[in-house]
């Protein structure tokens, strides 16, 4: 079974380097034409179904690339971005640089990163994600023949983990995606096998 793991389209926040996390930011013009495009270079292959996360700036991206086909998308509470509680709405950039909060890790060491007030840990995430996958996921390799999931950039790189079986620590082995960047594994009895991890079907 092929396995297309699909970054939601830009949203306004994307462009201003806001953190989103939970909060249900839409995609901007450009958000949706990479979505368009995307769907567009997709359309020859046959998904059996479409998994998404239930935030708009994720399904809207499901719904812009599946376009006119018949393509069930259901959507999936373990598929929704990590919490970064507090820190939501608030320059990513000028969060990283400063080295007084623990969010200047979670790029360059994730495994030493600790959740802001109301936030979320990176082990959670990578547990919901885990049990979507072996719960949902690879229980239907023999039914299905291509599936997609549409998430966001930690919740695929929690996807990965489960996928590569690693740590914390290389959360972010093969770096973040980009807007509507595809990774694409392949999953059968003798488990995954990692096909592309920066595969875009736009131009940039």
């Amino acid at each position: 079974m092929e396995i297309y793991i699909v970054r939601h389209g830009e949203t306004i926040w994307n462009a201003a380097k806001k953190l989103q996390g939970s909060v249900d930011v839409e995609l901007n013009e450009n958000g949706r034409k990479l979505a368009g495009e995307t769907g567009r270079n997709l359309s020859d292959l046959n998904f059996d179904v479409i998994y998404s996360s239930p935030l708009i700036r994720a399904y809207e991206t499901a719904c812009l690339i599946r376009g006119y086909r018949n393509i069930p998308i259901i959507r999936d509470d373990r598929l929704k971005e990590l919490r970064f509680g507090i820190n939501e709405g608030k320059n990513f950039s000028k969060l990283l640089e400063d080295t007084s909060t623990p969010f200047h890790y979670f790029f360059k060491a994730p495994d030493k990163y600790m959740a802001p007030e109301d936030g979320e840990t990176l082990e959670h995430i990578c547990s919901r994600a885990k049990n979507f996958m072996e719960e949902v996921v690879e229980p239907n390799a023999s039914r299905y023949e291509r599936i997609m999931i549409v998430g966001h950039g930690a919740l695929n790189k929690a996807i990965m983990c489960h996928v590569k079986k690693h740590g914390i620590d290389k959360f972010w082995s093969g770096g973040l995606q980009k807007n509507c960047n595809v990774i694409i594994v392949n999953y059968d009895k003798k488990g995954y096998t990692v096909i592309d991890e920066t595969k875009l079907f736009y131009e940039e």
